[in-house]
């Protein structure tokens, strides 16, 4: 390391414990406790990177998340490459790799640079008004350049190796920011036994106070106070400390996202381990300390590696032990550039202070005399020299006379914003402060507290004070003595010289990551676009990954100024979450790959697979779609399936069938009110088939429900549908029948479900049943009883999904595949088969049974599909009744469920497939579609199921259905029941 560039009596750095890193190939050294940021100063690197649009040379210009232009690709390894990561942020670790962006071939020499030359082609919405002739170069020509100019970092390829966690946290208090505010707000917080979280988003406490030594505290310096209140806050067993933890999100009810860098900073961390934690915090009060950020000064030039905010060079200076340059020019229009300017002369820099304001502060003129240091009263910037780095500044003086201050360091003090996105993102009102201009939190619906700079309190004892006091009223006990601030150089005034913008130059940033000036603000003004909202957009200032930290109030500045306006009527955007950037893997967690979509696997689902089962995904669950033969395709094994199930039995596993456990005294009222079915008068043993509305009326599920007892229902839905019913069903439950003594249970778990069709179906079940009557008289279809099967407990249901004799044998889950094999066994002794659900859709089909979601697709009324008969006419009300009566509902020309037969042909038609009229062909005259169409092995050609306008009047009409890669075929409109159509083989 070139010690030139280090201080070796400042930093907080461990120079006992040196790293080697390496940026853009070229090896380095730091230390323990850098960042990337400064470890590159350190090594007097200060190009790092290329701007978005015109790849002008870009140095380092904060010290943390405001950080716009020093934006790398940091890579540890396969799939762990990751761009866009602010080098301010980044900890130096041993082995880091890390390279600059948007550059070609180099960062030195980028070929990218002519747009720089071009800018004045390529203005602010250049592109709006440049891509529109001609139109056939659209995609030929100006797309692709776009697209392979847009973003900065290229995006990752491989997968991500890493995992990553989502944890739960409840507390009484959360203190976000661990600077002086949130430091003593958590300390009066925790005096109790309230459980307190602090969480910063650097890797150590302290905030403001790491870059600033001379602060003292309770009669000690910062760093010790510090040392100090850490370990008092550590060692209290009700707080919790979260460093490197950043609150994201400020979602309601004070549920705030943190997300947790674990891992990112540590060497050797294997791929694989835990990298990163989403945390989501309820927390009874919110503490919101959140400091501020420094603003840049708008002139020509500002841009230059070497020209940076003042308060970020006193942080590299103090904290990491950073020489920055040799001669340095601070430009300020408040105090705070002053504190920096001494720093920077006490450590042997060359420092000048040009000062915008002309009234000088006297305690601050005189300690700058003392330390040698010119101060300029009334300076004005005019321009910065240099190509990689600045090499001078050129200020106008009182008077009109101009100097120029050869200087490799440029450090702007424009004034604070507080950082106020964590609160707007409550919805809460922001109040514009004349003497700060900038916007400081006013009302919000939240139970939450701003204090310190966050607040508009920028004095190191103003925070200390209000966060004590916003800790203590939190958990309600009198704040006692809050930590006390003196400084040696007096009080810090923050009051500031009005704003004051740059001229209409081409090179006066304000959004420095995507190259908007101050130019391109007056002429989004001139174009029209004045809302705040369309000239962001118009020239996408605030729209970098700084979320407009630096820019935004700089550019209300240009556009107020512009339109004649005060800077406070310009209006601001609205803050959404994120705060800051965060890696999709910390959002998803576990839900990728197989945790994304977890397969649930029925008791049979190992027996199948040794059968040769080919599965489909159904909702989570994986079923057995249909089990080949010999290299049997799908069309014969479902001919086959069908085949013996008609003529003897099939088996088929329908345990993925959701199933709700409806009990209490109000159950069959409860039932009235959700069903448009009639319960009340269902004894206990019976069966009905129910169907289940939105309220607009909509069919939402259906399936069979069994009355067990007065007060108790088994209420079976669709696979899919489980989820959506049950929440349903305690949505209306909670909020608008709580009066109702009823109590829901999800029961799809705990049934294990043997479905048995066919005519043998009661000679197979007969040996294994104990307790229950199977004859006709004694059970008869839709019927429910309980006993044992093969010595196990069961809720056997007398139903069919098939037309055929059948029943529906429930057990518990854990003895599922035992009864399953029992069953299996008997079956073979009369020719059964086992089935899967592609054979069950063709065996429903042929009945003309509906399917929830095919032949419904949320639009479908009961009527449509032939269900008016389940409606119990005398119910009072029931979910979607009123809905049923309105005008569209009823409309006598809604599509209506019809059969599908072929005429001259034996072509399955395409589900979805459009009906049109048999004289015209065009998609105009369509007329209904298709919903389920199969080969039926019962009658020897293709069927079909659809939705056809007013096809109940219209059986015997001639109708096409269109293809997709063949011409339209011939159907005759039927009665949807295509075998059995007064029931008789149910009963066998």
């Amino acid at each position: 390391m070139k010690d030139s560039f280090r201080l070796s009596d400042k930093g907080r750095i461990d120079r006992g414990r040196p790293v080697s890193f390496s940026f853009d190939g070229r090896r380095m050294t730091a230390y323990a406790g850098d960042t990337l940021a400064s470890a590159l100063l350190a090594n007097g690197v200060h190009l790092v990177g290329r701007s978005f649009k015109y790849h002008r040379p870009r140095g380092v210009l904060g010290a943390g998340v405001e950080e716009p232009n020093a934006l790398v690709t940091i890579d540890r390894g396969p799939g762990r490459v990751q761009p866009n990561v602010q080098a301010t942020t980044v900890e130096v670790h041993e082995g880091l790799v890390a390279r600059s962006q948007n550059r070609w071939p180099s960062l030195r020499w980028d070929i990218g640079a002519i747009n720089d030359a071009a800018s004045a082609l390529i203005p602010a919405g250049f592109y709006y008004k440049t891509f529109m002739w001609p139109r056939s170069a659209w995609k030929t020509v100006y797309e692709p350049a776009i697209r392979r100019s847009a973003g900065l970092g290229p995006p990752p390829t491989d997968a991500d190796p890493d995992s990553y966690a989502l944890q739960y946290d409840h507390c009484e208090v959360l203190v976000v920011g661990a600077g002086p505010a949130g430091l003593a707000a958590a300390l009066a917080a925790s005096t109790g036994r309230a459980r307190v979280i602090l969480c910063d988003e650097r890797s150590e406490l302290g905030g403001s106070l790491l870059a600033d030594p001379d602060a003292v505290i309770d009669g000690m310096d910062a760093w010790t106070w510090l040392e100090r209140t850490t370990a008092e806050l550590s060692a209290r067993p009700n707080v919790t400390i979260l460093t490197r933890t950043t609150a994201f999100r400020y979602g309601s009810h004070n549920m705030i996202s943190l997300a947790e860098r674990v891992s990112d900073h540590v060497a050797d961390a294997a791929p694989g381990s835990l990298r990163e934690r989403w945390r989501q915090v309820r927390a009874g009060r919110v503490i919101l300390a959140t400091g501020a950020h420094e603003r840049p000064i708008v002139f020509k030039g500002n841009d230059r590696p070497g020209v940076m905010l003042a308060s970020a060079a006193r942080a590299y200076l103090n904290r990491y032990g950073v020489r920055l340059g040799r001669a340095g020019v601070v430009l300020t229009r408040d105090d705070s550039g002053y504190q920096t300017a001494f720093d920077l002369a006490r450590a042997g820099i060359a420092t000048t202070i040009a000062d915008l304001r002309t009234a000088l502060p006297a305690l601050l003129a005189g300690e700058a005399a003392k330390l040698g240091i010119e101060v300029i009263r009334g300076a004005k910037p005019l321009k910065t020299t240099g190509r990689l780095r600045v090499t001078s500044v050129e200020i106008a003086l009182p008077g009109g006379r101009r100097r120029t201050f050869r200087c490799d360091l440029v450090l702007m003090a424009g004034g604070w914003t507080p950082t106020v996105h964590l609160f707007s993102q409550t919805r809460g009102a922001l109040r514009w402060d004349e003497r700060l201009e900038a916007y400081i939190p006013g009302e919000s619906s939240e139970a939450l507290t701003c204090v310190g700079a966050c607040q508009g309190d920028f004095p190191t004892s103003a925070a200390l004070q209000n966060g004590f006091a916003a800790g203590a009223s939190a958990v309600g006990v009198e704040p006692g003595r809050a930590p006390l601030c003196a400084r040696a150089d007096g009080a810090i005034d923050m009051r500031q010289t009005p704003m004051s913008v740059a001229a209409d130059s081409a090179m006066a940033f304000i959004d420095f990551q995507n190259d908007v000036t101050s130019k391109d603000l007056r002429l989004a003004v001139r174009e029209g676009f004045l809302s705040v909202e369309h000239f962001k957009r118009y020239t996408t200032t605030g729209m970098a990954t700084d979320q407009g930290r630096t820019s935004n109030v700089n550019a209300m500045a240009v556009v107020g100024e512009a339109m004649g306006v005060p800077m406070g009527q310009v209006g601001i955007t609205t803050f959404r979450p994120p705060y800051t950037p965060v890696t999709f893997g910390t959002l998803a967690g576990n839900n990728r790959g197989e945790g994304f979509l977890p397969a649930r696997l029925t008791p049979t689902h190992e027996w199948a697979v040794a059968r040769s089962a080919v599965f489909e995904d159904v909702g989570l669950w994986k079923r057995a779609r249909y089990f080949p033969q010999d290299g049997e395709s799908m069309e014969a094994a479902v001919r086959r399936e069908c085949r013996i199930t008609r003529a003897a039995a099939g088996i088929l596993d329908a345990s993925t069938l959701g199933k709700i456990e409806v009990v209490g005294p109000d159950a069959a009222e409860f039932m009235n009110r959700m069903y448009v079915n009639a319960w009340t008068k269902l004894k206990p043993g019976g069966c009905r088939y129910g169907v289940l509305l939105r309220d607009d009326g909509f069919i939402f599920d259906d399936g069979v429900v069994g009355r067990l007892a007065e007060d108790r229902f088994h209420v079976t839905t669709t696979t899919g549908g489980a989820a959506g019913v049950f929440n349903l069903m305690e949505d209306y439950l909670q909020t608008e029948w709580p009066d109702l003594d009823v109590w829901l249970t999800s029961t799809t778990e705990q049934w294990a479900v043997v479905a048995v069709q066919g005519p043998r179906a009661r000679d197979i079940l007969a040996p294994l049943v104990e307790g229950i009557d199977l004859s006709v008289e004694a059970f008869p279809h839709m019927a429910v009883r309980e006993g044992r099967i093969a010595g196990v407990p069961t809720r056997l249901f007398r139903v069919s999904f098939t037309g055929e004799l059948g029943f529906e044998v429930n057990v518990p889950s854990s003895r599922g595949l035992e009864v399953w094999e029992a069953i299996w066994a008997q079956g073979h002794k009369y020719g059964a088969t086992v089935y899967g659900t592609e054979t069950l859709h063709v065996l429903r089909a042929e009945k003309g049974f509906i399917i929830v979601g095919q032949e419904t697709d949320g639009t479908v009324t009961p009527d449509d599909v032939g269900l008016t008969w389940a409606i119990g006419k005398a119910k009072r009300d029931f979910v979607g009744k009123r809905s049923l009566t309105l005008a569209g509902p009823a409309s006598p020309d809604r599509k209506q469920l019809v059969g599908l037969l072929p005429s001259g042909h034996s072509t399955v038609p395409d589900e979805g497939a459009q009906l049109v009229r048999d004289s015209a062909l065009t998609p105009f005259s369509a007329q209904g579609h298709v919903t389920s169409a199969y080969w039926s092995e019962a009658l020897g050609g293709p069927i079909a199921l659809g939705l056809l306008k007013n096809g109940r009047a219209r059986h015997g009409e001639l109708v096409r259905a269109t293809s997709l890669d063949g011409a339209p075929t011939l159907w005759r409109v039927c009665e949807p029941v295509f075998l059995d159509p007064k029931g008789e083989r149910l009963n066998a």
